[in-house]
């Protein structure tokens, strides 16, 4: 596909990317952040997604760097979107139970794809970008060809999947999520949920021809009677009530650690210059924990590579490195290197932190930017982005102009 987003999985590239959205994030992103002109396009975003959702890139540093260029007022829309990430994990960090469920309702869909012929086509058509729906076949393309999707092409390929295809939107979850260079369990989950009407009870996103048609600028206009679009909610049980949020862990000074390098905190500057000094680093990477299906190439390729990547530029602090692919094989580098404690940044709800819960007592730090946002994560986001002030507040950034 000519001219399709190029993501480097580099901290060098991510800069780079933040340092050209910046002049952008004011006016010009507000004005036009719906539209979604094509692949290789999307110049309107900032298409820092696959670094924030690794976090080599911080939310911290993305809005440091906007607020230095541009006001909080001209800058809103786009804070709003960095705090709509901070908030989905949040949300789910509070009730994990959510993931959980997925999960297994996930595997349920899976089995009846295998027996159910006219599923296993629609599915296996939705997935290929062969159901003879334009828009939605471009954009099966351009994902799986890319690892990109514009936020709002994502919006109505979900609202597609589900109400038009009739498609289980847990399906749909999971094809992102292999396929997505930003595959995140929380945004991932938590927004097909949404536009499906289990995440805000009884108000689904059901995808319109006339707003396709303007915000894609004309370059697909279906016909009315192409998409459901009266489509009523799905129907599910509430979420759960929200836990306590987490407080994070407490490293115990003098203790032989072993530090774990996990793909969903790609920035560990914060505990290796605060005397952090690990005998040795184990490399995590969720690799075959993230579906039950195969992750495309260019996702596992990328998340690899980045966590080498950031290795490469740690490997004074981190002593030697090891990669490691499940719970067994950080135990085994623990007793190798005599680690009386394992220590790492906190792993929000998803496959990392599914790895790490198999193994005994490891430390997980938890960043005060977390500490002090997810608390405020207990209902919906509207009521969250009220405390956006107080928690930018907090980070002491600096006035843009």
């Amino acid at each position: 596909m000519p001219g399709t987003p190029s993501f480097s999985p580099t901290h060098t590239a991510a800069r780079a990317a933040l340092q050209r959205f910046v002049p952008k994030a004011g006016a010009h992103y507000a004005n036009r952040r719906n539209y979604d002109p094509g692949p290789g396009r999307h110049h309107a975003v900032s298409q820092l997604s696959p670094y924030l959702r690794h976090r080599v890139l911080t939310e911290e540093v993305v809005l440091r760097a906007v607020l230095a260029r541009q006001s909080p007022k001209a800058a809103e829309k786009f804070i709003q979107e960095v705090f709509w990430r901070t908030y989905w994990k949040g949300w789910l960090e509070l009730r994990p139970a959510v993931w959980q469920d997925y999960r297994s309702r996930l595997l349920h869909q899976l089995d009846r794809v295998q027996s159910e012929e006219g599923l296993r086509h629609r599915w296996q058509a939705g997935c290929t970008g062969e159901t003879g729906l334009d828009c939605f076949d471009a954009w099966a393309q351009e994902l799986v060809q890319t690892g990109y999707l514009h936020n709002h092409a994502r919006m109505w390929f979900a609202s597609i999947w589900i109400f038009t295809l009739g498609l289980p939107w847990e399906l749909g979850a999971d094809f992102f999520l292999r396929h997505l260079l930003d595959g995140d369990p929380a945004s991932n989950t938590l927004s097909w949920r949404w536009v499906a009407g289990l995440q805000t009870r009884g108000k689904a996103y059901v995808a319109q021809p006339d707003n396709i048609a303007k915000f894609t600028e004309g370059r697909f206009t279906p016909a009315p009677d192409d998409l459901n679009s009266t489509a009523a909610p799905l129907d599910g049980p509430p979420p759960p009530p929200p836990l306590s949020s987490p407080t994070g862990g407490r490293i115990t000074p003098g203790l032989r650690t072993l530090f774990v390098l996990h793909e969903d905190d790609l920035s560990p500057g914060w505990l290796l210059d605060a005397d952090l000094r690990p005998v040795g680093t184990a490399l995590l990477t969720s690799g075959a924990c993230l579906s039950p299906l195969k992750p495309a190439p260019h996702v596992t390729h990328f998340r690899a590579a980045l966590v080498q990547e950031t290795a490469g530029r740690w490997q004074t602090q981190l002593g030697p490195t090891r990669t490691a692919k499940s719970a067994g094989d950080i135990a085994a580098m623990a007793r190798d290197l005599g680690a009386e404690q394992i220590v790492t940044a906190y792993a929000p709800t998803g496959p990392v932190a599914e790895i790490l819960q198999e193994l005994d007592g490891v430390v997980q730090m938890l960043r005060p930017y977390d500490a002090r946002a997810w608390p405020h994560a207990t209902s919906g986001y509207f009521k969250f982005r009220k405390k956006i002030p107080t928690l930018l507040a907090a980070l002491d950034l600096p006035a843009g102009g």
